[in-house]
């Protein structure tokens, strides 16, 4: 008896349709493309001028779209009913019954109130509604039609061989052939205009009044009375208008009230919302509508015969005692009608009915009077057992109708006071075979929690394999509105797919929509509610614990994560969680920790929530999570939620629309607060609009974010609804655009753009405007096709170049993909975009840039490209084919941009903050697949990295080979920019310490991080799925460490990362594979930059240079004389100590290389020290520039000799200050001295200054002895820094069972490689502690 009804589709819908992914996959095989209604009401003063018109697939007649004629003179409106092929009436060709999937039509929020009901249709919420027995036009008004026009002979070809039975023995019957033959409704005057409007119903046309109507399904005797038969025969039906499933009817009245808050002339409670004022059709207009239907069934050969019966509908079953055999079968042929509708249910009590109906015997005429009794009773049975299974079915179901009157439970069964929970399973609707099975659980029903849900599996056992495999599954929560369930139950059941291992959520408990297979269900009829645990009270007798406890309890609070505790240290945690705050830890690690969900652990969880103070809002995100089932935990949280601004609201909706699948209902605090914050910001409105929509493709939960859909668009109003629907449209043109390129070959591609390029410009000028859905507050008017393109990467992303409204304004430029997941980005920017916050919060500017990411649907999504930004493997690519194993790349390409010393110096800032907090911000989350590609540099400086499809640690691989070696991005390269070659070594000690200050400020907020991650596991994402991922990210916080520990650590990496050769190698990999792709020669021609960069280096090229002569000044100056390779002289100043800097640097770049001998600094009293001077350094020029070219054509040495506005090198970093610094320059040591208890800590953080007697860099390390020491047990030894005059080190030296500070001495002692550099004596006492100081180096030991 499968059941077979689409709805008709507008050429929006099927065109939205078509480009629906075909293999996502819903939990009830549904794929409805009709609107989602949940039966809002329109709002008087809101409501829309305009009736959105069911339109067809297809026209054949323009005038079948026409829903307004002449109103004016008719006031009359009549919509034809498309030609629908019988192939649109089924999901797959049909085969047996039970493997038939029912396409169920679907109703929706009141269109009156969107801009067009094509805008809530793709993806729509299904529903099971009345009219599959009678069709519904616009507004759930009732449409009948003749149907042979619709289907023909088609559908009796195609079905005449198929016969089905559920149960009713000895009937075959087949498909049926509806005609129009029967009799032609009547017109019915309007008798009550303003009030109570009835309306009379025929199987013609339908003319409309106003709801609610009622419909009767039932024997109509003609030979007996009305008042004594009829009426305990007789089944009314009336319209639920918001559907007759409760929770659904109780959420849109709770939708409706949000909406009545913030009405659209009250601009105080709608600041920034988009409204648009219209006016409500009158019910004069509405009163005289005429419509038409398509009613198919399968399983009854004769139409339903449909006739007026005063305000109701009536089914006759016209049956007498002088009827034939022929008689029966119709009336048992309609009943199976019914139950066909009814997702072909069929009852116990309808199967026996139909039993006595058959018993009856069928004698002569003579008997009739005998017989009488017998029929009547029979036919009575059997109008019960339907009206039975109708008010089952629309109390399990979301219908569009219900009982007139609601029938009376029987009583209630006796209950012991701790009774068992246990139910009957009575069958499996549609499929071949039934049971009858009493479960019982050995669980008392009040041990039971409010948030209890049900799984049941069906299983069966392969003929092939005779493996047990599963056939269906369903779920559903045991309490509804704090009621046991009890009385007969379907539920609908999701075929041939396991349920989430890892997670079964109240949003994944859809069971109000039919199934092919449904599970009939019988709980004992109980009276059962649930009675809610209250808090204990608070105990006073408590004793303090050991401070070794309350210390355990704080280390246990530094996972941070419920999911990241043993279970043992969870029974601690839960064993002193009277002594727990939001001082020592989370309470979402305290209530986690409870050992079950019984009634006395939730008393105590209510205990601690009841007493606990909340410090920030963000604290109860924890409790929003997977691990928290209970609702009043979840309200707690949802209250800390209202405390934030809609900005700060707006930066954490990702996670809370995740989050809505794990709250109980759909009036759940959460939903309502996201509702109410729509009605307040439009910035929260459009994200939450498109969150929602790619949230539909998770299939467990796509019928809970249709409903949240439909509800967000009910609240926002026509205009805005507008705006969606035109930023819809374009994402479907960019899709197709897209799909295109990537299809057409490599040569035609560009020409395959221009052309399909055309569609969009069309776009606009239907529409004029259009926002952008990566940001409202971004209007376009147009296209620019000449800077449209597309990239040559694996998904040949389109750039579009579109034209901003703003008339100063540039294009906007964004990046669409097809084939790309990019929720992941959005996380992963939405992750950096808090880090970023939080660093401002601190006072700590990065210069992050931050691009907007948003992923418009299943595999695709809109970019934002940044304006002036390139590449580093484009700037690679124009140093030549070595240009990644270069130093020079970045510095020489930043030199090409900015000529000026002034802007030079801010892109050196810009680089050097923005590369800090990426180096963090990627090592914090792991960011893998790292190359020259994926790293991009702005004109201004700054650096940011793209694609983020490998976190977490998943590393891309040769072979067992792990391709991303280092922690994080950090080359010599960007070292070498950032010290401008070596000139500012303190930059890099300065680097370190910003770097290491923005690390400890994140993990400072370590819980935040964590807890939005963890609210993401089951998000679906394919690199956060599991607790592993979880624990990665907290191993890189290390929140447990102190600051100093995660100083020390951070230092660490950013040497790895320095040091990392396969980084290099991997760029140079990639370079070269690049070119390949892309052609060598084409690659070459366009490098413009580096032939203007050699031809530069062939100008400043030095044949000699000779020292002429020095003059007397305080500080003695060398002129120089340099002649260029092209004949050019000049004359430069320089020092001895810029002598002296250029051999370190040389030094420092070449350590494999054999320098000419430098001039010692030291001299002999009474000896001519400048002459001597000068006569060594002309021969140390005069090496130097005849040796390798290496040497004479490097930056250095250039820049020495030729470019003298750089010669002058700061001695201070301009960037950030380290703190106070000696103005001497003397050699000093950096160190942080902390003391606790009787751990004495020392951080060892830089070095300057420092030099070998030869005035050379040192290899140097530093040794520590903590005075006294007659043991000689206390010398602690750090790594060497390998040449250079400015080390970092950031290295810890701990000396436990210090027992005092008062006359111990802390002995430092540099050297390098045995040679004595310079060494202090520092008194512990009188030194200030947790503070950076720096202290001078002697030259001797004391």
């Amino acid at each position: 008896m499968a059941y077979f009804w689409k709805m008709p589709l507008t050429q929006d819908e099927l065109q939205e349709g078509q480009s629906e992914d075909q293999a996502s996959y819903s939990m009830y095989h549904f794929n409805p493309d009709s609107q989602v209604s949940l039966g809002l009401d329109q709002i008087v003063g809101e409501g829309s001028s305009e009736i959105p018109f069911y339109g067809p697939a297809y026209s054949h007649d323009p005038k079948e779209n026409e829903f307004f004629l002449d109103a004016a003179e008719e006031h009359l409106y009549r919509i034809d009913p498309p030609q629908i092929p019988h192939r649109d009436l089924y999901f797959g060709s049909p085969t047996s019954h039970w493997q038939q999937v029912r396409l169920p039509p679907t109703i929706g929020f009141r269109p009156s109130l969107l801009s067009g009901y094509s805008d809530l249709s793709e993806n729509s919420y299904p529903t099971y509604p009345i009219g599959t027995l009678y069709d519904y036009g616009p507004y759930g008004r009732n449409n009948l039609s003749p149907t042979a026009d619709e289907f023909g002979s088609d559908v009796e070809k195609e079905n005449t061989n198929l016969n089905v039975c559920i149960g009713f023995e000895h009937i075959d019957y087949q498909y049926p052939v509806f005609s129009d033959n029967n009799a032609s409704g009547q017109g019915m005057q309007d008798k009550r205009r303003n009030d109570s409007k009835s309306f009379l119903v025929s199987t013609g046309e339908t003319y409309l009044t106003n709801p609610p109507r009622e419909l009767t399904t039932g024997p109509v005797w003609p030979s007996i009375s009305a008042n004594s038969s009829l009426a305990g025969w007789s089944i009314q039906l009336v319209e639920a208008d918001q559907g007759s499933n409760e929770s659904i009817a109780s959420f849109c009245n709770g939708v409706q009230k949000i909406r009545d808050a913030y009405p659209a002339f009250d601009l105080t409670t709608n600041t920034g919302k988009i409204w648009s004022v219209t006016t409500t059709l009158s019910d004069e207009i509405l009163c005289k509508s005429k419509f038409k239907v398509s009613i198919l069934t399968n399983c009854s050969s004769p139409p339903l015969h449909l006739t007026p019966c005063g305000k109701c509908i009536s089914i006759k079953w016209v049956f007498s005692p002088c009827c034939q055999q022929h008689k029966v079968d119709k009336v048992i042929e309609e009943a199976k009608a019914i139950c066909s509708v009814l997702c072909s249910v069929e009852t116990r009590a309808i199967t026996d009915a139909v039993k006595k109906l058959h018993s009856v015997p069928l004698g002569k005429t003579q008997v009739k009077d005998a017989l009488k009794p017998l029929q009547e009773n029979a036919v009575t049975e059997l109008s019960a057992a339907i009206s039975h299974l109708i008010h089952v079915f629309s109390s399990s179901f979301h219908t569009d109708f219900q009982p007139a009157k609601i029938l009376r439970s029987p009583s209630c069964a006796d209950v012991d006071l701790d009774p068992h929970f246990s139910f009957t399973v009575y069958a499996a609707h549609n499929i071949p075979a039934a049971w009858l099975k009493r479960i019982n659980f050995p669980l008392q029903i009040k041990s039971l929690p409010n948030e209890t849900i049900l799984i049941v599996k069906l299983f069966g056992v392969n003929c092939v394999s005779k493996n047990t495999e599963i056939l269906a599954w369903t779920c559903f929560p045991l309490y509804q509105k704090q009621k046991f369930i009890h009385g007969t139950v379907l539920l609908s059941m999701a075929l041939y797919s396991e349920p989430p291992t890892t997670m079964i959520a109240p949003g994944i408990c859809d069971t109000s929509l039919p199934a092919l297979v449904t599970l009939q269900v019988d709980f004992p009829e109980t009276n059962l509610e649930f009675i809610k645990p209250e808090p204990e009270e608070k105990r006073d007798d408590l004793e303090e614990p050991a401070k070794e406890c309350l210390k355990h309890v704080a280390r246990l609070s530094q996972k941070q994560s419920l999911l990241l505790l043993l279970e043992q240290e969870r029974r601690f945690l839960w064993f002193y969680r009277s002594y727990c705050n939001n001082e020592n830890c989370s309470l979402s690690l305290v209530l986690g920790s409870a050992p079950s969900w019984d009634r006395k652990s939730i008393s105590e969880m209510y205990t601690v929530l009841r007493e606990w103070s909340f410090s920030n809002p963000l604290e109860a995100l924890g409790l929003l999570t997977f691990s928290f089932p209970d609702q009043d935990i979840r309200r707690t949280a949802v209250q800390q939620m209202e405390n934030l601004s809609n900005d700060e609201l707006l930066e954490y909706l990702p996670q809370l629309v995740q989050v809505i699948k794990f709250e109980w209902s759909l009036e759940s605090p959460l939903v309502k607060l996201l509702l109410c914050r729509s009605l307040q910001s439009i910035q929260v409105t459009h994200q939450l609009y498109w969150l929602l929509k790619d949230a539909q493709n998770e299939a467990h939960f796509k019928s809970l974010y249709q409903k949240l859909l439909a509800a967000v668009q009910f609240c926002a109003g026509k205009t805005l609804n507008d705006e969606f629907s035109k930023e819809r449209k374009l994402i479907k043109i960019l899709g197709d655009v897209a799909e295109k390129v990537k299809a057409a070959s490599d040569p035609k591609k560009q020409e395959v753009l221009k052309m399909e390029i055309n569609k969009l410009k069309q776009f606009f000028q239907e529409v004029n405007v259009c926002r952008l859905p990566l940001n409202p507050a971004l209007v376009v008017r147009g296209i620019d096709a000449d800077a449209c393109s597309y990239f040559t990467s694996n998904a040949f992303p389109l750039k579009i170049s579109f034209i901003s409204t703003e008339t100063l304004s540039r294009n906007i430029n964004v990046i669409f993909k097809v084939g790309d997941d990019l929720r992941q980005d959005m996380l992963v920017l939405q992750i950096i975009r808090v880090m970023d916050r939080i660093w401002l919060q601190e006072g700590l500017d990065m210069q992050m840039i931050i691009y907007k990411c948003l992923s418009t649907g299943k595999g695709q999504g809109l970019v934002q490209m940044v304006s002036d930004a390139t590449t580093l493997a484009k700037i690679h690519r124009e140093s030549g084919l070595i240009g990644p194993l270069k130093e020079n790349t970045i510095k020489k390409w930043f030199s090409h941009h900015h000529p000026l010393e002034s802007s030079y110096q801010e892109a050196i800032k810009n680089f050097f903050h923005s590369c800090a907090g990426w180096c963090v911000v990627t090592f914090i989350l792991g960011v893998c697949d790292r190359h020259n590609d994926n790293i991009m540099l702005t004109n201004t400086g700054h650096m940011f990295h793209i694609d983020f499809g490998k976190i977490l640690g998943h590393a891309q691989k040769f072979g067992s080979i792990k391709r991303d070696r280092a922690p994080f991005i950090f080359t010599s390269e960007m070292e070498y920019f950032i010290t401008e070659g070596g000139k500012t070594p303190q930059r890099f000690q300065e680097f370190v310490e910003l770097c290491c200050r923005a690390y400890n400020i994140v993990r400072k907020h370590s819980q935040l991080l964590l807890n939005l991650l963890e609210m993401m596991l089951h998000a679906g994402l394919p690199e956060l799925n599991s607790v592993q991922d979880l624990k990665y990210v907290y191993d890189n916080l290390r929140p447990q460490d102190s600051d100093l520990q995660a100083t020390s650590h951070f230092t660490r990496k950013i040497k790895e990362s320095l040091e990392c050769f396969p980084v290099k190698l991997n760029n140079l990999i990639h370079t070269l594979a690049q070119m390949l792709a892309t052609g060598f020669a084409k690659s070459t021609a366009s490098q413009s930059v580096p032939r203007e960069s050699n031809m530069l280096d062939a100008e400043r090229s030095i044949a000699r240079a000779t020292i002429l002569g020095f003059s007397k000044k305080p500080d003695s100056l060398y002129l120089v004389q340099v002649v260029q390779t092209c004949q050019v002289v000049t004359f430069v100043e320089k020092s001895f100590e810029q002598f002296s800097k250029l051999h370190s640097h040389l030094q420092k770049q070449f350590p494999s290389h054999t320098l000419p001998e430098f001039p010692h600094w030291w001299h002999l009293p009474f000896t001519d020290l400048e002459h001597k001077r000068m006569k060594d350094l002309n021969l140390y020029v005069k090496q130097l520039l005849n040796g390798s070219s290496n040497l004479s054509n490097n930056e250095h040495v250039l820049s020495f000799f030729l470019d003298g506005s750089k010669t002058d090198w700061p001695e201070e970093s301009v960037l950030v200050s380290l703190g106070p610094k000696s103005t001497e320059q003397k050699p000093g040591v950096q160190l942080v001295i902390s003391y606790e208890s009787t751990h004495l800590t020392i951080l060892l953080k830089h070095m300057r200054n420092i030099h070998l007697p030869d005035g050379s860099a040192p290899t140097a390390h530093a040794e520590f002895y903590l005075l006294p020491d007659p043991d000689e047990v206390s010398r602690r030894k750090t790594k060497a820094v390998p040449k250079s005059t400015d080390p970092t080190y950031n290295e810890i030296v701990v000396y436990d069972a210090v027992t005092e500070l008062q006359g111990r001495v802390l002995q430092l002692i540099v050297k390098s490689k045995g040679t004595f550099v310079g060494a202090i004596n520092i008194q512990l006492n009188s030194v200030p502690l947790n503070e950076e100081k720096w202290y001078p180096l002697g030259n001797s030991i004391i």
